[in-house]
This record gives structure tokens, sequence and C-alpha cells, in this order.
């Protein structure tokens, strides 16, 4: 079954703040793998995350600040900070003592981090996806630590300020949790800030071109097309280089998250046309809803008459970025935070050629789309290896980076050198959040606080020192509003790993990775339909029957899962 669930996105994810926004991937981007854990009781829970009796839940990491240096692999090879460079990561060095040397791939992280699973042998810390397969493979291969039983060794404090519903959550079928996530909202978190809540998913448009072509209708396929074909028309070229028409994430092995990644089991295109997940309790295979099957005809269209430049099918994320600085798209169905360094950038230069949210391919009866908010999943997760060269004062880092106190290093910085108290609160200094607001790469190799190291960030926790959203970040991020939901029961179901579900899953994901451009670049709408079925014929084939079976389990344990921390 291929139903969705973004992360990142991812997913997906999120960004909460403003010209905050990090280069992240949606919280919803990605919502697969690790397979779900049976809902764990109410005091099993309670165990998990009570400090234990007779134990002091005080600060661990003061008691042990001599010099150590942690190696800590990021599963994303476009991260391009360095530890120690700027005043916030010197300041929390001087702090706690730790230093980070990070380690990220050079090119396919997939295979960089199979390499080192295949090597038995890990870095101190791991940040990925949550996603990610290589999770349940880490943990089945018994390659990393139980957080849980590191922090009764080592760390009572870690329970103190570890969140329970993010614990139980994680809790695997073992009764052990492995990783804790950064941007991650459970149902509480809902009802406390929920209505700051925004998604990462949007609809972009270059707010010049879209204006001279008078503002079009692009929520139906034939008001869509018109729009491209207007565009191309009137912009030809951007400084000298051809427009693209439409822009979108970049294709991989199974799939494109703005269309539909099967791996991550996402769809920003679905979420767009409000295409349930789920009907009278049972999981919709929304990939072969009529309406989703109709606007991936839309886009075979639009490549038959042009509209689709050959860049985006083989572009990766650097090479998005580099043409969203050139401002060289017209549209894009991709994550706003993705491209806030960028579209900050094009603001500075002159406004109206910044990118702005607007209504997007809609379903026919026009609903509002449902886009995916903050989930209890979140974005990353972040594991320590058995081979750690410090179990003690890994989990006591690991809990000072949760905790309020971490949050706040990581967010405001050192006082008086980017935040200080103004007019009775905590708050960037003026010419600190002038930067943030231009210049975000420089803001990151000056400053380094909000959160520029942003694997166990709290985005609810930064709600109380985040500054008012400003332009471009404002427009897009206000658009979200009211269109945005938790998918927390969606995530974690799919089957992976050398299971008979999970082989027969990966053989299908893969599969749709090289159909999903095939269907693009068909000639005709037959040619497609041919192309579909075999698809749908090959999955069966290849065991979906037993994905599909599989997931509904998943789904209906994380619903109980849900209900029962919510209580």
């Amino acid at each position: 079954m291929i139903i969705r669930k973004s992360r990142k996105t991812m997913t997906t994810l999120l960004a909460l703040f403003t010209a905050v926004s990090i280069t992240a991937c949606s919280t919803d981007k990605g919502a697969t793998n690790t397979a779900s854990p049976e809902p764990a009781k109410s005091t099993e829970a309670a165990q998990q995350t009570a400090v234990p009796a007779g134990a002091k839940a005080e600060e661990g990491w003061k008691s042990d600040t001599k010099p150590i240096t942690f190696d800590w692999y990021l599963n994303f090879s476009w991260f391009p900070n360095k530890w120690g460079v700027d005043p916030t990561s010197q300041y929390i060095t001087k702090k706690t003592g730790v230093s980070v040397n990070f380690i990220v791939p050079a090119g396919n992280e997939n295979e960089k981090l199979n390499t080192m699973i295949a090597s038995g042998k890990l870095p101190d810390f791991i940040t990925l996806g949550w996603y990610e397969d290589a999770v349940k493979k880490m943990i089945e291969g018994n390659m990393v630590l139980p957080l849980n039983e590191l922090a009764k060794q080592y760390d009572p404090y870690f329970f103190k300020v570890a969140d329970p519903a993010k614990t139980s959550w994680y809790t695997q079928k073992d009764g052990n949790f492995y990783g804790y996530p950064n941007a991650s909202s459970s149902t509480q978190d809902y009802k406390k800030y929920g209505e700051n809540f925004v998604s990462n998913q949007t609809f972009l448009v270059r707010k010049d071109m879209y204006e001279a072509i008078g503002k079009p209708d692009m929520r139906t396929p034939e008001g869509f097309l018109n729009a491209l074909k207007a565009a191309k028309e009137k912009f030809p070229e951007v400084n000298g280089q051809p427009l693209i028409p439409l822009g979108l994430n970049e294709f991989g092995d199974t799939g494109n998250y703005s269309l539909l990644d099967a791996n991550q089991n996402s769809s920003m295109l679905a979420n767009f046309l409000a295409i349930p997940y789920e009907k009278d309790g049972k999981l919709y295979d929304r990939s072969t809803d009529a309406e989703f099957v109709s606007w991936l005809k839309t886009f075979r269209k639009a490549n038959e008459t042009g509209l689709l430049s050959k860049d985006i099918f083989i572009d990766k994320r650097p090479q998005i970025e580099e043409k969203v600085a050139q401002g060289r798209y017209f549209a894009m169905l991709y994550q706003r935070s993705d491209l806030a360094k960028q579209n900050i950038s094009l603001y500075q230069k002159d406004p109206n050629t910044a990118y702005i949210a607007v209504d997007g391919p809609a379903n026919s009866k026009k609903d509002a789309p449902v886009l995916a908010g903050p989930g209890i999943s979140g974005w990353t997760v972040t594991l320590i290896s058995k081979d750690v060269k410090d179990k003690a004062r890994a989990i006591k880092f690991l809990s000072y980076l949760i905790s309020e106190e971490g949050n706040k290093d990581l967010f405001l910085g050192e006082k008086g050198v980017s935040y200080d108290t103004i007019n009775g609160k905590e708050q960037f200094k003026p010419e600190v959040l002038d930067l943030l607001n231009k210049d975000r790469a420089s803001f990151d190799k000056k400053y380094g606080s909000s959160y520029t190291f942003w694997m166990l960030m709290d985005t609810n926790m930064n709600l109380k020192w985040s500054p008012p959203s400003v332009e471009p970040i404002k427009q897009p991020e206000e658009w979200t509003k009211g269109k945005t939901k938790s998918l927390s029961q969606y995530d974690n179901i799919i089957p992976t790993g050398t299971s008979v579900e999970g082989i027969a899953n990966s053989k299908i994901a893969q599969n749709w990775g090289k159909t999903l451009p095939k269907l693009l670049l068909t000639k005709s709408d037959a040619e497609f339909d041919q192309l579909f079925d075999k698809f749908q014929k090959d999955r069966i084939a290849a065991g979906l029957d037993k994905v599909q079976a599989y997931e509904q389990k998943e789904f209906e344990l994380n619903t109980k899962k849900i209900a029962e921390f919510s209580k």
C-alpha cells in the first residue's frame, strides 16, 4: 500500500519559527520504517520516564565537564555547519566540556550509512530521519544503546527532562527506547500550542511573475496548466537562463516527496487534494484515488506540452537551492523552510521576486488542503552507538540538549553575545535579529544560535523565545494556518527490514521510484494508463496484501497508543 506519511517530512520539518527557519525537511516528510511498538501500558510508560527510586534528578552534565569530543553522524549531506566556529557552540563546549565532530556524507546518505552499519562500528551519536530503514537495522543489530537503560545507570536527570509521550511513542517491543526525536509534538502539545502550529508544505509561486500573468486560479488542472504556459511565454528566461515553470522535490529511488515517495509513504500532492488517509477505520490507498491519478496525468500533460524542465528529473537538493536562489522557478510544490535562505536573499534584492504561497492543486470540489503539521514522531531521531567512547557523558549531554536549558542555549546562544533581556524579555539583540532575518547562512557562521544545531531542538519550547515572523517567511507560514493537522497515527506503519512484508514493501517502493518519472514522460494518457496498470499488477504480485495487512495492524496500534498517552 502507498498511503502517505510524510516527513522529513520531514514529516518534515517543520519550521515553527519565522526567520528562524532551518534548512530542514517537513516533519511530515518521511513517515515510514521503524515498525510501531505495541502500545505501552500507562504503568510501563511511567516506569520508562520516571526517576528511579532513590535517585536524585540533578543535572548530570554538571558533574563532569572535562574536555571530550564526540563524533556525531548526521545523515544529511546538505548540512553545512561545523561545531566550534561560532559563539553558541563555543559557549556550550565551555559550559559542558563537550565538543562535537560532525560527520556528514559527501554523497548518497543511504550508501554512507549502510556502509557504516555493515562495518559493525558507528560514531558516538547518530541523527537521521525517524522514517529511515536504518533505524530499525541499528536497533535490531544491537548497534545502539537503550536510552532508558543509560539514563537509569548514569543520568536520572534524563527522566526529568524527557517527554513521556515521546519516550512512550518510541518504546520498542522489547520495552526499551533507543532514539529521541526533535521537532516532535504530542496530542498534549496540540492542546497547549496548537493555534501556533503551521505546516511546512506549500505551493509557491514567484510573486512578480504570478501577478504579471493575472494571479490565475491554479487549483484546477486547466488553470494549473494555463498558468505554467502563461508564465513560460511571458518569462522565457531569467537572467539569460531558461525559466523552469514548475519545481518539485528531487526524484529518488522510491519516488518524489512532492508527488509520492513510496518509501516515506508521503505525498504533498495527495495532501493538497485532501485525499483521506482512512475510510471507516480502514487505511485508504491514496495512490489509486481517481483525483490523485488525474493530477498525475496533469503533470504528464505539462511535460507533453513542454512545461516540465528536464532539470527537475535529475537535480538534487543543492541544484534545486541554486536555482531557487536564481529565481528560475515560476511555481514549486515544495517545503517553505527548505528554500527559506534563498527566498530571504531574493527578498533582500527585490521583494517582488520572492516566493509566496498560493492555493495550489485541489480536488474537484476545491476542498481546502489537509497539510501535515507537527507530529509525535518529529523529524529526526538521535541515537547513541554501542561504540560510544563514554556512555555516561553521552547520555548526560543528550539530557542537557533536550532540557529547557539546553534548548535555550541552542536557540538564544550566550547572553550578551547573541541575546539579552530587552524590555523584560529574553530575546535576540537587534543587530543579531536583523542578520537572522536577512542572511541565515551568515547568521549561522557569526552566531550559531536559532537552532543552527537542530538535532534535538524542541520547536514548542522555542515559542517563548522566538521573534515574530517577518517577510518573506511570514506569508507562506501564515498561509498554512487552518490547514494544518496532526497525522501521527499514520507514522511508523510501513514494514521494513528482512521480514516478508518488509521485503515486499521495499520491492514495491523501488519499483515506484522507477515508474513515477516514466509516467510523467509518457506521450499519452493511454500510455500512462498502461504503465500505471502494470505497476498495480506488479505490486500485487510483490505481496501488496501482506504489506497492507501489516500497515492496518500498525495503524490500529498507533491509534490505541496515542489514545493512551493522551489521557
